[in-house]
């Protein structure tokens, strides 16, 4: 079986040659607890971004707000320089207080610092794609709010040649609107997965332009999925809960690339696997019906 096979590609990204597989890799968890400091064991987080790429992943998404600094700066120690057909993607938008909290960051002067240090620390002139990372609910939520500024900001350092492709994240359909009316985008970043699905007309407006979406917490987050439909339906499968709630994330459309992180190399495998599981229709339906009352899913 090829890599694009095992990972469920390949994706080209809308007006480009970029041409990613399905699943790729979050690289949140490589620094240290709470996203912040260094990692425990750094010469496993480099064990597990080269593992990922031996693998066939040409998709790594990270932040220079990661760490800060600390994530982008293990992806170069482990990768640069980098494979041809690696694609990163990093967002900005966001910085750390010295405690560790997290505050926006999206002044156009912040913005370029932002994408200054995210070249610096991964090592490259040119970034291939950059989020726009908005703050919305506290960063708790997507909120309604303009992005013109900001995402402005980005156009502008994009035809500086220091961007390749612009994404956005954490947004609003409205503002996703907004934002493919200042320049054309290739990504929307935002949560989603079986249980928070607010997204589901999103996602199929954006397949229909062929926009890939990217959704963050696949598997739930810092508050992992719990639900004995999935225990019962991975059971069947011979797989695990996780596997079978990215293989249903890679049903859902054509247009969704994945990016689970972990800092463990058989957890790595375990996610990679999961493209090649087949969920049968009525399968899909079980899983469906995980969907809590609040994800705007009509009953």
């Amino acid at each position: 079986m090829s890599n694009t096979e095992k990972l469920g590609g390949p994706f080209t990204l809308p007006g480009t040659d970029v041409a990613v597989h399905r699943i790729g890799y979050g690289a949140m968890q490589l620094a240290g607890p709470h996203v912040f400091g260094p990692p425990k064991d750094r010469a496993a987080a480099i064990a597990v971004l080269r593992e990922a790429v031996a693998s066939g992943v040409n998709h790594i998404d990270t932040s220079d707000f990661y760490g800060p600094h600390v994530t982008n700066q293990i992806i170069r120690e482990a990768l640069h320089p980098y494979p041809d057909g690696l694609t990163i993607v990093t967002k900005v938008g966001g910085r750390r207080g010295a405690d560790g909290s997290w505050h926006p960051a999206a002044s156009p002067a912040e913005l370029k610092q932002a994408v200054h240090d995210n070249l610096r620390n991964l090592g490259l002139d040119v970034l291939d794609v950059v989020n726009m990372r908005m703050w919305g609910n506290n960063g708790r939520a997507p909120a309604e709010g303009s992005l013109a500024e900001p995402f402005t900001a980005l156009a502008e350092l994009q035809r500086q040649g220091l961007i390749r492709h612009l994404g956005v994240s954490h947004v609003t359909a409205k503002q996703v609107k907004e934002a493919r009316g200042i320049v054309p985008i290739v990504c929307v970043q935002n949560q989603y997965n079986l249980a928070h699905r607010e997204d589901e007309r999103l996602i199929d407006d954006l397949a229909a332009s062929g926009i890939a979406y990217v959704p963050f917490f696949p598997l739930g987050g810092f508050t992992p999925l719990q639900s004995s439909t999935l225990d019962d339906v991975a059971a069947g499968l011979d797989a695990t809960p996780m596997q079978v709630a990215l293989s249903w994330l890679l049903h859902r459309a054509p247009n969704v690339l994945l990016i689970p992180g972990t800092s463990s190399l058989s957890h790595l495998r375990e996610n990679l696997a999961a493209a090649s599981l087949q969920l049968s229709p009525e399968t899909l339906e079980r899983l469906d019906s995980i969907a809590s009352p609040a994800s705007g899913v009509p009953a």
